[in-house]
């Protein structure tokens, strides 16, 4: 009888669980009691993540893959990764402290002897039949986008400096929308560790279209011939819809047999790869 009983707690217990499909809360710097605003937020593998937003704020998603033992992983750059076990957190309300990073690289001053212009990337738009769309068929609303990468690789064979980031936006139906610009050492054919300290957002408004160039200068971002491989992506973390029926914003590509292409579904998500060129560039000043 006990254990009849045992299981129907069980039972009952994760029926409530898969009700309730929802974790949220807030997030703080243990500092200053401050809020972090775009803390990326994800169960490895399970298709699960979002970020918060720009009040710290965050509603996580948890799928039929997700169980209580599962590890929620809260990272933003400049801060310690936060993990917590699913089960250890409560449907809403949750409190999430971060802790500032003690590990800063060295400043890096970087001399470049009569250094000359170089593109990494592909800037032609192609004949614009073919597009990357952040919407897929499986998204019901728009943050369902939240925390999803597109991006592309590219081969480092020189020390250089970064001066811009480019994309070509061929559909649009967002009045805002704000990335995240991430810079990734490429492994075993995948992105891994993320190579830049500082955040880089950026905002696209009013329904742009066409080529869409983010000044890089400010950051300072020297790119090392050493580094091999890169991958340069670009992050869905905020919009803002035009309508109710909005959900496109595509960017041109093209069919490549030499390129390679990234994809994740979500933070911590499993990255897909495809022989895709989107238009995505750097212009960089290169030893």
């Amino acid at each position: 009888m006990k254990y009849t009983t045992t299981l129907l707690f069980i039972f009952f217990s994760f029926g409530i669980y898969a009700q309730e499909n929802i974790i949220s809360g807030e997030i703080k710097d243990s500092q200053n009691n401050s809020i972090l605003e775009y803390v990326n937020i994800g169960i490895p593998s399970k298709s699960t993540g979002t970020v918060s937003d720009k009040n710290g704020n965050f509603i996580l998603k948890l799928n039929e893959k997700v169980t209580e033992n599962d590890t929620i992983f809260f990272s933003h750059l400049g801060f310690e990764t936060k993990k917590i076990v699913v089960g250890q957190l409560k449907s809403n309300s949750n409190l999430i402290v971060m802790t500032p990073s003690e590990n800063t690289l060295k400043e890096v001053v970087v001399k470049f002897k009569q250094p000359k212009p170089k593109q990494f990337g592909r800037s032609s738009k192609g004949l614009g039949l073919m597009h990357s769309n952040f919407f897929t068929s499986l998204d019901k609303t728009v943050d369902d986008y939240l925390s999803r990468e597109k991006g592309m690789e590219f081969r480092i064979k020189k020390d250089c400096k970064v001066d811009d980031f480019n994309f070509n936006i061929t559909s649009n139906e967002f009045k805002s929308v704000k990335f995240r610009l991430n810079f990734y050492k490429v492994e075993n054919g995948l992105p891994s560790k993320i190579l830049i300290e500082k955040d880089i957002i950026f905002e696209v408004k009013d329904n742009k279209l066409g080529l869409f160039t983010v000044d890089l200068r400010p950051y300072d971002i020297y790119l090392d011939k050493e580094m091999g491989d890169i991958a340069v992506t670009i992050q869905w973390i905020e919009s803002d819809k035009t309508d109710e029926k909005s959900k496109f914003f595509a960017i041109s590509t093209a069919a490549s047999a030499t390129e390679t292409s990234f994809y994740r579904e979500k933070n911590r998500s499993t990255w897909y790869k495809s022989g895709q060129s989107l238009t995505f560039y750097l212009n960089a000043m290169c030893q």
